[in-house]
């Protein structure tokens, strides 16, 4: 039972309390998850980045290094993948640097958070190393 003061109830009070407490954890979770993703792809593109850089500074050609950076990527569609390898293999040098970058957007799953990143949210792996 209920106590009455003045003529109140506070039957709904918790019922409030639940509403203003759930609303900012799921708030917390969603953005959690979001986040995760987010730096989830940001190391796999990165270590895709690495490991493409590594085959170009040994010598090998463009088709193979982007070969193993999708193999590398392997958690991301290969087809959303943009690998750019700079320079060309006519263009490398013993000495000179490769560099390897790929990028992939993100699509954000939670709609809320659209308006506070950009939906997709790109994700750049770059690395360069230097030609043996």
């Amino acid at each position: 039972m209920t106590e009455r003061f003045w003529g109140r109830s506070d039957e709904g009070q918790a019922l409030v309390e639940l509403a203003l407490v759930l609303t900012i954890l799921l708030t917390l979770l969603l953005g959690t998850v979001e986040i995760g993703r987010i730096g989830h792809a940001y190391l796999t593109v990165l270590h895709a980045s690495r490991e493409g850089a590594r085959l170009g500074a040994i010598g090998q050609e463009d088709a193979e290094i982007a070969t193993r950076v999708k193999a590398s990527a392997a958690a991301i569609p290969s087809e959303e993948l943009e690998i750019n390898v700079s320079p060309k293999k006519g263009l490398r040098y013993t000495g000179e640097r490769i560099e390897v970058s790929v990028s992939y957007d993100v699509h954000l799953v939670v709609p809320f958070f659209a308006r506070i990143i950009p939906d997709p949210f790109p994700v750049v792996g770059r690395t360069i190393m230097r030609i043996e």
